[in-house]
């Protein structure tokens, strides 16, 4: 009896340890996969690939505002490249006299002063002006534009009917607009390629005076002529 009390107590000794040991050994492998997931998910790319595409956003949105503010168009490069004719130089400059100081706009510029249209189109708040070069005017026989520029009254409603109010952007500027001559001007395309009243295009648009955005086209707007 006293033997076999014996032979019990050892094989229980010996096999306490080993159960011990397997107890050990299964929650030993159990946290070893609970802890493989979080360090999955701790090491995942796509962290960093979140955080980084708002500034990407960002900086697309800025690239697109600095593009939506610079002129735009082939006739841009007779402008002066310095000087109080040049983009930067008419920045400082009501529109009125923004114009005088740019080349292209000379024949402009005499129809204003003979309308007397100088303070008004200085003093305006906010405007839009579709500024017609010296060729556009070329393209009107001479003895109808010499009239035109005698006729004090005619030559206003002229100028007017190529001023909307309010400073239009690139994209604003497209659809219809009332002129300050109560006639209607339409816009129509997408930057560089914008034609006004149908006939006009755009050739340096988006030019920024102190008080005005301009858009000098290639053709008087016969909306304005009527």
């Amino acid at each position: 009896m006293k033997t076999r009390s014996t032979f019990t107590l050892a094989a229980a000794a010996l096999v306490m340890p080993m159960a011990l040991a397997a107890c050990g050994s299964s929650s030993s492998d159990s946290g070893s996969s609970a802890a493989s997931p979080m360090a999955t998910t701790s090491s995942s790319a796509p962290m960093t690939s979140e955080s980084s595409s708002p500034m990407t956003s960002m900086e697309s949105s800025s690239s697109s505002a600095a593009n939506a503010m610079a002129p735009f168009g082939a006739g841009c490069a007779k402008v002066p490249a310095s000087g109080k004719g040049s983009f930067s130089g008419m920045t400082s400059d009501p529109v009125a006299t923004a114009a005088s100081n740019n080349p292209l706009l000379s024949t402009l510029v005499t129809a204003v002063k003979k309308a007397g249209l100088v303070d008004t189109l200085n003093n305006a708040k906010a405007l839009t002006v579709f500024a017609p070069t010296n060729d556009a005017f070329a393209k009107i026989p001479a003895a109808d534009l010499n009239k035109l520029l005698a006729d004090k009254a005619a030559l206003t409603k002229v100028l007017t009917g190529h001023v909307v109010a309010g400073k239009l952007d690139p994209m604003a500027v497209v659809g219809d607009h009332k002129s300050l001559a109560g006639s209607m001007v339409k816009v129509t395309g997408a930057a560089p390629d914008l034609k006004v009243d149908g006939t006009a295009s755009v050739v340096c648009g988006n030019v920024q005076t102190a008080n005005a955005t301009v858009y000098i086209v290639d053709t008087v707007l016969p909306g304005s002529m009527g």
